[in-house]
């Protein structure tokens, strides 16, 4: 092989690897923290959900605030935004509710839609970090959550 030959092999082998390091980073979230209003006045959050990753994926409220969550499912799978307090997580971790009835702080958000739900951080959630996140199977480990920093009035 001549040697222009193997320059334009070269070059052309890595402009494939460069676009598909290029592609790959341009698909992975990134990750985004929000501030919502330091009530306790009520807020709203728009959350949006794309390649199984809530953006944003931080929030800030303080306690006593009721925030009106709404979220946007760019995926073609559905998805759920469970919302609350360590038990909440683990029995939806382990449970069964495929489609969850309207109940404050969780939803089921099928795919290609728009779905509200309000939370009250107070009581059990009224400090410290409250997670977010998607129970459907692997959605979770897959790193489908995001964290509500609740901070005192």
């Amino acid at each position: 092989m001549s040697s222009r030959r193997l320059l334009g092999a070269v070059l052309a082998g890595g402009l494939t690897i460069a676009v598909a390091v290029s592609t790959f980073a341009l698909m992975r979230p990134t990750s985004a923290t929000a501030e919502a209003a330091l009530g306790p006045d009520d807020a709203t959050v728009m959350l949006t959900v794309r390649h199984s990753h809530f953006s944003p994926d931080h929030l800030v409220v303080r306690s006593g605030t009721l925030v009106r969550f709404v979220i946007r499912n760019d995926d073609p799978i559905g998805h759920e935004f469970i919302i609350g307090d360590d038990g909440v997580h683990r029995r939806h971790e382990a449970g069964t509710e495929p489609v969850h009835p309207p109940r404050p702080g969780e939803v089921s958000i099928p795919a290609s839609a728009t779905v509200e739900t309000t939370f009250r951080f107070e009581g059990t959630t009224a400090s410290g970090s409250v997670v977010y996140a998607c129970h459907l199977p692997g959605h979770f480990r897959y790193g489908m959550s995001g964290t509500v920093d609740v901070r005192p009035n």
